[in-house]
């Protein structure tokens, strides 16, 4: 089944007719006016927000417009944004500041304000984000966040701090901002059992993996206009390293299977090494290229093998297509067999939208006594796992390199399912290897060993094929 969530944008996001200009100062009120709901109130959650820029500003936008609605939504319980935390109190936001609303700078403004029975963390970070989500709960303060950074550092100290709190917390934001699986892991799988999460989970890389394949960009081509549209940070890093896709597939992990990995278990290689001879071989064997985070149960169902890397997919492999900043998350399993989620998976409404939707969960009253699933004691994790491999190497011609290749993969096991080469163009001379299905393991000794003779041109390239039933192209 397929749950599109452009609909989600569809909220009536109206531009605000004005802006609010502030006085320098670390604290600005404003003063409070009636509401067309007020009759309709018969509670009211006060919340404070940390974070006044993009994300901050969506949340603001999108309570303040649907207000009346989400009153009746929630049978008469009211938002009330009591403050809001931000660097520097008197910048300009581009969001209308709420009647009645502060803006402070100290955190202790709301961790210390009793009234406030709500906390959103939008600020980002793993340092000052991890004191004011510790010391919410503390305050006993639900919390809602959009922070996967701090959740995959810290998800079993967080854990343990809810196990002795009544605290709600809630995080739908923090994994594809706007593609609500993690709602769907919480409710949808439990009688279920995940066999398979496959995801293009980062926008940024997608939008340029999808400009090196349709538009036959170089990654630094690519690179630059990801950063001209605001889709790569000014350090990107997280992105195309892979990091950033690691810490959504370490929670995700969580939420499917039950086991908490560290980061640095999990194997990560980012697509700065992709060039264009990639995609031309990709393009020979019918597929293209997407960074990919994997978690995949093994065949006796007592592991689970997990890495992020570019992939070789077949055309008609249901991620090929997802193109763009969009993101895209595959969940295959026993009941339901394949369940594909696709939206934005960052930007200031996609995720400004399931911090809402957190936050009317909070309100209505929900419950969730286990915010990240179950551990599951009986499964482990490998940080190997088995795939057919596309191995690229660059080379200076000579006699005998097919033969040392042979020689070289037969001695740790690897088959070779095809063998491909592009008519030499000079700077890019480089052929490719398609393994049949090997342990990572065992590929990656070949590779060291191809790279040790004297025509082989620096270090070879490796990458899984996604799907190994789906190979299509030359066979040798």
């Amino acid at each position: 089944m397929k749950f599109s969530i452009h609909a989600l944008l569809t909220l009536n996001l109206l531009n605000a007719s004005t802006t609010t200009a502030f006085v320098p100062g670390s604290s600005i009120s404003f003063a409070s006016h009636s509401s067309s709901s007020s009759s309709l109130v018969e509670a009211t959650r006060k919340i404070g927000i940390f974070g006044g820029g993009t994300v901050g500003g969506g949340i603001v936008e999108i309570l303040g417009r649907k207000k009346e609605h989400l009153v009746q939504l929630t049978g008469g319980t009211d938002i009330e944004i009591c403050k809001i935390c931000v660097r520097d109190a008197s910048k300009p936001r581009d969001f209308d500041v709420p009647a009645g609303t502060e803006i402070v700078t100290d955190y202790d403004a709301i961790l210390e304000d009793e009234d406030i029975d709500m906390v959103v963390e939008v600020m980002g970070g793993t340092t000052d984000a991890k004191e004011v989500v510790y010391k919410a709960v503390e305050k006993k303060k639900d919390v809602v966040t959009a922070n996967k950074a701090l959740i995959a550092a810290c998800l079993p100290e967080i854990e343990e701090k809810l196990s002795s709190s009544s605290v709600q917390f809630r995080y739908e934001a923090a994994v594809c901002g706007g593609i609500p699986v993690i709602r769907s892991m919480q409710s949808d799988f439990v009688g279920d059992e995940v066999t398979m999460l496959s995801g293009i989970i980062n926008g940024c890389t997608n939008f340029m993996l999808t400009a090196m394949d349709r538009d036959g960009k170089s990654y630094e081509d690519a690179l630059k206009e990801a950063s001209e549209l605001g889709y790569a940070e000014a350090d990107p890093t997280l992105d195309v390293g892979g990091f950033d896709a690691r810490s959504k597939l370490k929670i995700l992990m969580r939420m499917a299977y039950g086991i908490d990995v560290e980061e640095d278990d999990i194997s990560c290689k980012g697509i700065t090494g992709l060039t264009k001879a990639d995609f031309k071989y990709a393009k020979m064997l019918g597929g293209t290229i997407k960074l990919i985070g994997v978690a995949k149960l093994t065949d006796d169902g007592k592991k689970v093998a997990a890495f992020v890397s570019p992939c070789y997919l077949t055309q008609d492999d249901t991620l090929a297509s997802v193109a763009g900043a969009t993101n895209a998350i595959e969940v295959m399993s026993s009941n339901l067999q394949s369940s594909t989620y696709i939206g934005q998976g960052a930007g200031r409404f996609p995720t400004a939208n399931s911090c809402v939707n957190d936050i009317i969960s909070l309100a209505k009253g929900d419950m969730n006594a286990i915010p990240f699933n179950p551990l599951n004691e009986d499964i482990a994790f490998s940080n190997d796992f088995e795939a057919m491999f596309y191995l690229r190497l660059k080379y200076r011609d000579q006699v005998g390199i097919t033969r040392q290749c042979g020689e070289a993969c037969e001695k740790y096991g690897v088959s070779i399912y095809s063998l491909l080469q592009t008519p030499k163009d000079g700077e890019d001379d480089a052929f490719a290897i398609i393994t049949e299905k090997v342990k990572f393991s065992d590929v990656k000794k070949a590779c060291a060993d191809l790279e040790g003779y004297d025509w082989c041109k620096g270090n070879a390239y490796l990458m899984p094929v996604l799907r190994e039933d789906k190979v299509h192209g030359p066979r040798s």
